[in-house]
């Protein structure tokens, strides 16, 4: 299949993914350039990339042996369309996304990731409908509760707090010491322990 249009890629790499449920898994990621927020806790330098168009993207994720694919960002949403989507089903992939939920969701992912950032937990009416297999919560010491009442979780939405990262190793160890102690406190969430930085790989 081939098509003219063209999604500016970030980067193609293939690691193991290192958060939430997959976490473990041998995955390829996709990451789109751009996003539509700015929050200060990012750790990500997704501004910069090249345009692909789905051939070419597909070529990169069928020379990986793993059938998970991740498609994150940046905000992979702004970018990422049904026919991307078919086109990596077609190829034998589980497409998994990664959003801040400000965005509506192309037809056809198999595993929605959300990330609410700070404060949308109070302004849920401003994201987009869909139902999230995880919900994934940078903690940087907020209030908690509203997460539980989005109406992007249902029932069987896993729910994930995970420590802030900073480049300060004392602060980081105090963040992670701060998560650990909200699930050991509220074991509805469970701990994403971003393993890849504990492994020091992409």
């Amino acid at each position: 299949m081939t098509t003219e249009k063209r999604f500016k890629i970030n980067e193609i790499f293939y690691s193991l993914q290192g958060e939430g449920r997959h976490s473990g898994e041998a995955a390829t990621f996709v990451r789109f350039s751009g996003c539509n927020l700015k929050c200060p806790f990012c750790d990500t330098r997704h501004e910069d990339g090249v345009e692909m168009t789905v051939d070419e993207i597909l070529a990169r994720v069928a020379g990986n042996p793993a059938k998970l694919v991740v498609l994150t960002g940046g905000e992979p949403s702004l970018w990422a369309t049904p026919e991307l989507i078919e086109v990596l089903h077609e190829a034998g992939k589980y497409v998994a996304m990664e959003t801040n939920g400000t965005h509506p969701i192309p037809h056809g992912v198999d595993w929605i990731t959300f990330s609410p950032k700070c404060g949308m937990a109070h302004g849920a009416d401003k994201l987009a409908d869909f139902t999230a297999n995880e919900i994934k919560v940078v903690d940087v010491g907020q209030p908690l509760e509203a997460y539980f009442t989005m109406h992007q979780r249902a029932s069987a939405t896993l729910m994930y707090l995970q420590p802030c990262f900073v480049a300060d190793e004392r602060e980081y160890a105090a963040n992670v010491r701060r998560t650990v102690g909200r699930v050991l406190a509220d074991p509805r969430w469970r701990l994403s322990a971003q393993l890849h930085r504990y492994l020091q790989i992409p």
